[in-house]
């Protein structure tokens, strides 16, 4: 069982992470990345000084990064995959007949809609916005469209379809540490995910007005359009890759199998279309697509992926994987949910309670993965102990998780997003409601009691939850 401290060293070591965190982006102004590893670094330094046993900390850091890896691979894959399907002319092909047929006045609504089905099919929004997304923002620059709005409704579609999707791995991790039937997980995130994918479509329709009487065409749209044709063979045939990775995915195949199908399509397609060498492929799966066209705003657009593309991002996972171990191993979190289990009378309390605990470790580490692995297994008991269904738990989790991450700067999937799409992370949060409105309804659902599912246990089950909790911990 980990070793917990005393409330006085654990207040320590609180201070010393926000001190160290703060120290870093306000004085220091070092990167996400580096931050966080030294952050996790002094954490680590003082919690040995404290006692803790470098053994413990290492198996917690091995066990934050396992449960990474499947997306790190996913991430890489899709740094590949784009990197071939640019050089194919795939994401080419989808900008040029994007700008053909969408209206810039319906443009951002059905980016959003796009992103959502694309997300919902395929499970991974990174991988939509790393596709799909990455051609809208070339559409939206051919439409004259500011680029933030887009990324807003792309981010939106995508982690809407995301949440909604049984094939994602948020959503099964989040169902799974909480013990709770994927299904019944979905349904239930619908009362908080619905209504701010509604209002985020109102915004995208009055947003779009701008633009209603906007015309297809103009000097920068021609010369884009112009320089796709001269620089690519635009043959439909390219849209091939993404068919069929979508109805592999309807088909429920495993996502890494089903992108390695698209990375394979995408390269021979390159070959027979483009007449790419093995050699340029090789490089394009390595560095993505560099084959410059000569016109900035086209290279803005065709000029990415690869492996190469990603390593900031697996380096920026690991690194919260670095600071969020110690965080379980010195007993900080469950120091925390013992507090608010002492001074919680209501389950609304407990709720509201655990709502800040997981919503300030995400802001603190940047990653759910580490935050659902860690806050998950230790407060479902509370949830039995109240009552509560424990599908409200992985709902919260999603709700403080994975649908705000696109709005922190410094977390795996804001950064990934920020650099996928190049728009900072400040000027299309606005432009992305649903991000921040599931947290509004989710409070709102917690002090009023709407959509919160009960069971028949309550108070009566209390012992087994705890013991079964402890159990849980020690087996950790």
């Amino acid at each position: 069982m980990n070793q917990k401290l005393d409330g006085g060293k654990i207040g320590i070591l609180l201070l010393t992470v926000f001190g160290v965190l703060l120290f870093c982006i306000k004085f220091v102004r070092s990167s996400t990345t580096i931050t966080l590893l030294i952050t996790g670094t002094v954490l680590i330094i003082v919690a040995l000084f404290m006692g803790i046993k470098w053994k413990e900390i290492e198996d917690d850091i091995y066990s934050c990064l396992k449960s990474m890896f499947p997306s790190i691979l996913i991430l890489l894959s899709v740094g590949m995959l784009i990197g071939t399907w640019m050089t194919a002319g795939t994401i080419p092909v989808m900008v040029y007949y994007g700008m053909k047929i969408l209206s810039p006045g319906s443009f951002l609504v059905m980016a959003c809609i796009i992103c959502a089905t694309m997300s919902v099919m395929a499970g991974t929004s990174w991988g939509t916005i790393g596709t799909v997304g990455i051609a809208l923002m070339g559409v939206s620059t051919g439409l004259g469209i500011p680029l933030h709005y887009t990324a807003g409704a792309v981010v939106v579609g995508a982690i809407f379809g995301d949440k909604m999707s049984p094939l994602s791995d948020t959503t099964v991790m989040a169902s799974g540490v909480s013990d709770v039937e994927v299904v019944d997980h979905i349904k239930h995130m619908l009362y908080t995910t619905v209504p701010g994918l509604l209002i985020s479509l109102i915004l995208y329709f009055m947003l779009g007005l701008k633009f209603k009487e906007g015309i297809v065409g103009g000097e920068s749209y021609e010369l884009i359009m112009k320089t796709l044709e001269n620089s690519f063979n635009l043959n439909p045939v390219l849209l091939l890759p993404p068919v069929v990775v979508l109805v592999l995915i309807y088909l429920k195949k495993p996502t890494l199998p089903v992108f390695t199908v698209g990375i394979i399509l995408g390269a021979i397609l390159a070959v027979v279309f483009q007449g790419s060498s093995l050699n340029e492929i090789a490089n394009a799966l390595n560095r993505g697509f560099t084959s410059s066209t000569g016109v900035k705003v086209v290279d803005k657009m065709v000029l990415r992926g690869g492996l190469k593309s990603m390593m900031g991002t697996v380096a920026l996972l690991i690194a919260a994987g670095i600071l969020g171990a110690p965080l379980r191993t010195t007993g900080i979190i469950g120091f925390i949910l013992d507090k608010i289990k002492n001074v919680a009378a209501k389950g609304s309390q407990m709720m509201a309670g655990t709502f800040f605990v997981h919503g300030l470790m995400f802001l603190i580490t940047g990653s759910y993965y580490v935050t659902f692995a860690v806050i998950g297994p230790v407060v479902k008991p509370l949830f039995d102990k109240y009552g509560l269904d424990r599908k409200n738990l992985s709902r919260m989790l999603e709700d403080t998780g994975t649908a705000l991450a696109p709005i922190v700067p410094w977390s795996i999937t804001g950064a990934f997003i920020a650099g996928t799409l190049e728009v900072p992370t400040m000027d299309y949060f606005l432009y992305a409601p649903m991000t921040y409105l599931g947290m509004v309804f989710s409070l709102i659902y917690i002090f009023t009691g709407i959509a919160i599912t009960k069971t028949d246990g309550g108070e009566a089950d209390t012992l087994s939850a705890v013991q079964s909790g402890a159990g849980e911990l020690a087996a950790k």
